[in-house]
């Protein structure tokens, strides 16, 4: 059984991907500073052995190193991870406090990279392993009052594009996978109207699903995604076409 990480994973994304990848037959550890009472039931659905849950707080970044192993002793080798764990703090930049600045930079920039080079290291001992680094439109687009979380999802795909030439070689694959205005609980504060805009701008006319980007995870995670690499798939139904 193929063991994956997936940071982020108590709630919406990440917990769509946890629950998908254990459905189809991974070991899946997901990590985050809390466990949910919907990662409790998904874990409860999974059986036991196919969904886990592992407390770490990513914005300890020194700490990584021991966590990573700690993960390897308990579970056995890691194929696949899945960087989806990010905060999302809106606020014009001019007027941001410079440690809401940096704790952003740091938990969606730094950690990934850092949790990144300990976990490929095992996947190059054993010569294949897929990383999914999940980024976002805004990315690409912008969005007013994002200008910070903008730069920290355009550090994801870049650290996409050059770590898959890296670690290529070693059977390897990296690739981001960039989100719209997807339907879970961080779009439910908008207003009927606000939602009904966005998925209005779209070419399918509707927000796309957490299990939309989940099904994508599953691909690139299969042999579907074998020969994919270095690349950005968008998963917005239609919003930047």
């Amino acid at each position: 059984m193929r063991n994956v990480l997936v940071t982020g994973g108590s709630r919406g994304i990440g917990l769509a991907i946890a629950r998908r990848l254990a459905a189809a037959g991974y070991h899946v550890t997901a990590v985050a500073r809390r466990e949910s009472e919907e990662l409790r039931q998904a874990m409860h659905a999974a059986g036991g052995d196919r969904l886990h849950f592992k407390p770490f707080d990513l914005s300890k970044v020194d700490a990584i190193p021991a966590f990573v192993k700690s993960v390897r002793d308990e579970f056995g080798a890691i194929y696949g991870l899945v960087n989806n764990a990010g905060v999302s703090a809106e606020g014009l930049l001019a007027t941001m406090h410079n440690s809401e600045i940096e704790a952003l930079i740091r938990l969606n920039v730094l950690s990934p990279v850092v949790l990144t080079k300990y976990v490929v290291r095992q996947m190059m001992a054993g010569g294949a392993g897929r990383v999914v680094n999940i980024s976002s439109i805004i990315a690409s687009t912008g969005y007013n009052g994002l200008s910070v979380y903008g730069a920290t999802k355009a550090a994801a795909t870049g650290f996409t594009r050059s770590l898959a030439r890296e670690v290529g070689r070693l059977g390897i694959t990296v690739n981001a996978i960039a989100p719209g205005f997807i339907d879970t609980e961080l779009t439910q504060d908008l207003s009927e109207e606000g939602r009904q805009r966005i998925a209005g701008r779209s070419a399918l006319r509707r927000l796309p699903e957490a299990d939309d980007v989940a099904s994508m995870v599953e691909y690139l995670l299969g042999d579907g995604g074998r020969n994919i690499t270095g690349t950005v798939l968008t998963v917005d139904a239609g919003n930047t076409a």
